[in-house]
């Protein structure tokens, strides 16, 4: 008879072990200091230092004056003694200083009688003579907080948000009046919507990440925040041990995707008059306007067969077009490009996470009613979907 080696008992970690772990960490920051200190021995090879800072924003807070912030996102501080503005130095001040350390900010006040509604050139010049240059397309003074402008904005993201989307959503009637398999149809079509939106998120997504300080990585954060949200939902999911997700749930799982989508929309708005763009602004507005009607549908398909009553209904249309008022906030008042490349790319998460809900709804009700998981059906809905929202985009894309 043959005895089975017994396993050795894990015991807790003692001081020692501690010290082996951090052994590698101590080297290691021995290596870095002597790098730092000799210039990794090439010394005699080195060039001028490299300088880069980005210009963040440009604002006009009065008449009369320029600021305009800043990041260094270039491995040394950088000092910045001139500014030009349209070919000629002025006096300006810089808060908290002009010398600027890496990944540090600084905003610039330039006292400059600027015109309204024209362009004006600005460059900033640092102590080794780079320049960075900045440009004021439409000399309109910032928009500054007021409940006047505030009620405005978010009227604005009212109608693009919650009205359209509610309007979408007043085809529930209708819906619930026909067959299985056009049922089948409209929710093949909700997935085609939902794909349409994952990939317009997240190419907003990335149009705001490009325009980050290079040390954010905007393009790695966005996929792999898009990734991480869409692990931690499906995650959630898996805790529900197999239970499939009541139909109430894919709708609210849909109208957060989509909320998450126009919030992106409604910053494009707010940012468009804030820089004096109204032209642009409204131009927007009609546009995703008529784009986000066809969203209502999608929210409302998964419930068709149980009525869930007008308190979900208001609540799933507040959900879906609410954040487009806060969005016009945002983008009118602070637009922030951080927070809205982080927030899109958590809405490509959510958004793939709900295709892959209604897509296993698709699946059984197709199996109920003796069709196989690709046909004819679901393949028209999908594309007719993603026809659906590309062809109404022609409104908003310029």
């Amino acid at each position: 008879m043959t005895t089975q080696p017994t396993p050795a008992p894990i015991g807790r970690l003692s001081g020692t072990v501690w010290l082996l772990a951090l052994v590698p960490f101590i080297l290691l920051g021995v290596v870095l200091a002597y790098i730092v200190a000799t210039g990794g021995g090439l010394t005699e090879l080195a060039g001028p230092p490299i300088e880069k800072i980005s210009i963040t924003r440009i604002t006009l807070p009065q008449p009369g004056m320029i600021q305009v912030e800043v990041i260094n996102d270039g491995p040394q501080e950088v000092t910045i003694p001139q500014v030009l503005i349209d070919d000629a130095y002025y006096y300006f001040t810089a808060e908290p200083s002009t010398t600027i350390p890496r990944l540090g900010r600084a905003t610039f006040t330039i006292p400059y009688p600027w015109v309204e509604e024209e362009t004006h050139a600005v460059v900033l010049i640092t102590s080794l003579g780079a320049t960075f240059d900045g440009e004021v397309a439409v000399a309109v003074e910032t928009p500054a907080p007021s409940f006047n402008l505030f009620t405005q904005f978010g009227l604005v993201g009212l109608y693009v948000g919650v009205v359209p989307v509610g309007l979408g959503m007043l085809w529930y009637p209708f819906l619930r009046r026909i067959g299985a398999r056009a049922m089948i149809f409209i929710l093949a079509l909700t997935v085609g919507l939902l794909v349409y939106l994952a990939i317009g998120t997240w190419l907003d997504a990335n149009e705001f990440a490009l325009e980050l300080p290079a040390f954010w990585q905007g393009v790695p954060l966005v996929i792999f925040i898009a990734l991480l949200t869409l692990g931690v939902l499906l995650a959630v999911g898996s805790v529900r041990k197999g239970q499939e997700t009541s139909p109430l749930g894919i709708a609210y799982h849909i109208a957060m995707g989509i909320g998450l989508h126009n919030l992106g929309e409604g910053l494009a708005i707010g940012a468009a008059f804030a820089l004096g763009e109204a032209a642009l602004g409204t131009f927007l507005i009609l546009g995703f306007t008529l784009h986000n009607i066809t969203e209502g549908v999608g929210i409302v398909a998964p419930v068709v067969r149980k009525n869930p009553g007008l308190r979900h209904f208001l609540l799933l249309a507040l959900i879906a077009g609410g954040p487009a008022i806060l969005g016009t906030w945002i983008g009118g008042f602070a637009f922030n490009p951080v927070l809205a490349t982080i927030f899109l790319a958590i809405g490509v998460g959510a958004i793939l996470q709900v295709v892959w809900e209604v897509g296993k709804l698709v699946v059984r009700d197709s199996a109920k009613v003796g069709l196989p998981f690709v046909n004819w059906v679901n393949l028209g809905g999908v594309v007719v979907g993603i026809a659906l929202m590309y062809f109404t985009a022609f409104f908003v894309k310029f």
